[in-house]
C-alpha cells in the first residue's frame, strides 16, 4: 500500500478475518484511539505514545467485524487527543483530502476519512463527540454515520468526553455503510417507517451563501420523495446557546479525562489544541447546572419533535473543507458555525447520518438527517432505501 493519501499511521498493520458473513471480502482502517492487540495508540500526540502500553487485546467493534469477515488494513491518523474538527497535526501532518487536496480532510477522524475517500479501504472506523466522523465525511465526500449515544461498545477506545462520545464510521458505498450497521449496531425491535421530513430552518441560515442553491435542489428531490416538508425553529435563543452548552459540558468532562495526565507530563500540543485544553481546564462544576438543565430541555424537545416517525434534515457543515494551513483565528467563524451543526444530534445523543450529496467548486458538502433515539438501524434502513432515489448535485456556481 503506496499510503498516497498520508492517512495511515501504521500501513503495515494487518488483521485477517476470524469467520465468512456479509462483510467479507471488504476492508476497513481504524482511527489511532482504538485499541489493537500488539500496537500503541499515539492519539495524535507523541508523548501520548511514548506514556501508554500497547494493548492486550482488540476493542470489541474491532472483534466484530473481523468476526463477520471484514479484514483490517491498516491504523489512521487523528487530531491530537481527537480535540479538532479540522486534521491538521503539527506532529504528525495533514492528511491529505483526496476530493480537494488544497483543503483539509475534517478531524478528528481525518486518516480514517481520507484512506476511504482513496478508495484505500472500503470503510474506516472513527470516533465522533462533537462531529469528528459527520465533519470528515463531508469535507471528503462520504457517507458517515454517528450513532446514538451508548449503542456501540465502547471498551477499548481512548475518551475524549463520555457523555458525548460514539465509535462511527465512514463508508464510500452506502451498501457498505448499511451492512457495516448491521454489525455493530444492536438490533432494534421495532421497524419504524418515517413520514415527517423536518427542516431546521435556524441550522439551514448557518449555510455559506454560495452552497444555497445546491441544497435547495437536494431538499427539491425530498420534496418530491416524501411529499410535505415542514419546517421549525430549532432553537429561540439560537443555536449558537446550544454550542455553549455542548462546548462547557464537553470541556468539563474532557479536563477530569485527560486533565492529571496533561499536568503530569506536560505533552507539546498545537497551539489551537493547547488553547482548547487550557480553557477546558478552567470549566468549573459552578458553571455546568445551568448548562446540564439546557441539555435535559433541548434534549426533551428534540425527541418530542421527531416522535416515531420524523426525521431532522440539516447540513452537516456551514460549507465545503476549508484550504489547508488557514491561521487559526480566521477558522474560528467556521468551527463555530460548524459545531452549532454538530452539537444537535450530541446534545440529545441522537443518531445522524451524514450523505455525500452536494458539490460545490468541487468541494464536498454533506446533507445530515437525524432520527429520534436509538433509531439507528432504522435510519440507516431508510437511507439505504431512498439515497438510489435522489440525484447528487454538483454546481460551479460561485
Amino acid at each position: 500500500m503506496s499510503d498516497q493519501y498520508q492517512g495511515f499511521i501504521n500501513e503495515e498493520l494487518r488483521l485477517v478475518n476470524k469467520g465468512g458473513g456479509e462483510l467479507s471480502g471488504r476492508t476497513f482502517s481504524v482511527k489511532d484511539v482504538f485499541a489493537v492487540k500488539g500496537h500503541s495508540n499515539a492519539a495524535g500526540n507523541p508523548t501520548w505514545l511514548e506514556t501508554h502500553k500497547p494493548a492486550v487485546s482488540n476493542a470489541p467493534v474491532i472483534d466484530r467485524l473481523l468476526l463477520r469477515g471484514a479484514e483490517l488494513t491498516g491504523i489512521t491518523h487523528t487530531d491530537e487527543l481527537m480535540y479538532s474538527l479540522n486534521g491538521e497535526n503539527v506532529h504528525f501532518g495533514t492528511p491529505i483530502n483526496p476530493k480537494a487536496p488544497a483543503r483539509i480532510p475534517g478531524g478528528s477522524s481525518s486518516g480514517s476519512a481520507v484512506t476511504v475517500a482513496g478508495n484505500e479501504v472500503d470503510f474506516a472506523l472513527g470516533t465522533d463527540t462533537g462531529g469528528s466522523v459527520r465533519i470528515p465525511s463531508s469535507y471528503c465526500g462520504l457517507f458517515g454515520f454517528r450513532p446514538s449515544h451508548g449503542a456501540i461498545d465502547m471498551t477499548g477506545v481512548i475518551p475524549l468526553a463520555p457523555s458525548f462520545d460514539t465509535v462511527g464510521w465512514m463508508a464510500g458505498k452506502v451498501q457498505d455503510l448499511y451492512k457495516v450497521g448491521k454489525v455493530i449496531l444492536k438490533s432494534s425491535e421495532k421497524k419504524r417507517t418515517f413520514s415527517r421530513i423536518i427542516l431546521g430552518e435556524d441550522a439551514w441560515e448557518l449555510l455559506d451563501v454560495q452552497t444555497n442553491n445546491a441544497f435547495s435542489e437536494v431538499l427539491e428531490h425530498l420534496h418530491t420523495i416524501h411529499g410535505h416538508l415542514e419546517t421549525v425553529r430549532l432553537s429561540s435563543k439560537g443555536l449558537d446557546s446550544w454550542f455553549h452548552t455542548f462546548k462547557h459540558i464537553q470541556g468539563w468532562e474532557i479536563w477530569q479525562q485527560h486533565g492529571a495526565w496533561i499536568e503530569e507530563e506536560r505533552p507539546v500540543f498545537g497551539p489551537d489544541i493547547e488553547e482548547r485544553f487550557q480553557w477546558a481546564r478552567t470549566v468549573t462544576e459552578d458553571v455546568l447546572a445551568d448548562a446540564f438543565s439546557h441539555r435535559r430541555s433541548i434534549t426533551g424537545m428534540l425527541k418530542e419533535l421527531l416522535g416515531e416517525d420524523g426525521l431532522l434534515v440539516i447540513p452537516t457543515a456551514p460549507g465545503g473543507p476549508p484550504k489547508r494551513n488557514t491561521p487559526g483565528h480566521l477558522l474560528q467563524n467556521v468551527r463555530g458555525r460548524t459545531m452549532q451543526l454538530s452539537c444537535i444530534a450530541g446534545l440529545a445523543g441522537l443518531p445522524q447520518v451524514t450523505l455525500p450529496l452536494v458539490e460545490v467548486q468541487g468541494l464536498p458538502v454533506g446533507l445530515s438527517v437525524i432520527a429520534n433515539e436509538q433509531e439507528d438501524e432504522n435510519l440507516l434502513e431508510w437511507v439505504y432505501q431512498t439515497m438510489p432515489e435522489i440525484s447528487p448535485v454538483v454546481t460551479e456556481t460561485s
